[in-house]
């Protein structure tokens, strides 16, 4: 693992530059399998070294489909505007039906994820600003991937987590589990 991150404000341009070449280069019709399309980084063992030995966050947020394009452009703002850029991002639409489960993340709208490089407080900063767009807009960020959640988001954005708390081991519990539902 490198002493520092490689994903930089001086790497960041640079990769992105030659990712945008290798796309236009291969433009044309094709098949090819599933998993090297929608696991691209799964061909680049160990992948998440690149980012050092502060790690990464990873900030995956669904927003409600009538406020999304408004809610994404406002988080790019936000990105854009603290200087910490991203490698990896993936915008996709979540399909119509809305999950059963008391604590599903999936439920119609817009999906955003954004990697950013562990920079300390600058990025935590960051972090709980895109919040508080996704909160504003109703939507939720992805439980899977949280490191950090505010219990405020958390309640606003899983409006069963009470219901969810009857079928909880009391017997079993984790950082996440005390942060978010108290035990």
């Amino acid at each position: 693992m490198p002493p520092f991150s490689l994903v930089n404000k001086a790497t960041l341009p640079a990769l992105n530059r030659a990712y945008y070449r290798m796309q236009r280069l291969s433009l044309g019709s094709s098949v090819v399998h599933y998993k090297p399309f929608f696991y691209p980084l799964d061909a680049i063992q160990e992948w998440n070294r690149a980012y050092g030995p502060r790690g990464f966050f990873q900030h995956q947020c669904v927003l409600p489909r009538s406020v999304g394009a408004e809610a994404v452009a406002e988080i790019l703002g936000h990105v854009a505007a603290s200087g910490q850029g991203s490698f990896l991002g993936v915008l996709k639409t979540m399909g119509d039906r809305s999950a059963l489960g008391m604590l599903s993340y999936a439920r119609p709208g817009v999906n955003l994820t954004i990697d950013f490089p562990n920079l300390g407080n600058s990025t935590l900063r960051l972090l709980t600003r895109l919040d508080s767009v996704v909160e504003q807009a109703g939507g939720r960020l992805y439980l899977a991937k949280d490191a950090r959640m505010p219990v405020s988001l958390f309640q606003a954005g899983y409006p069963r987590w009470q219901e969810f708390l009857q079928y909880k081991d009391p017997g079993m519990s984790s950082e996440m589990s005390r942060r978010l539902l108290g035990s």
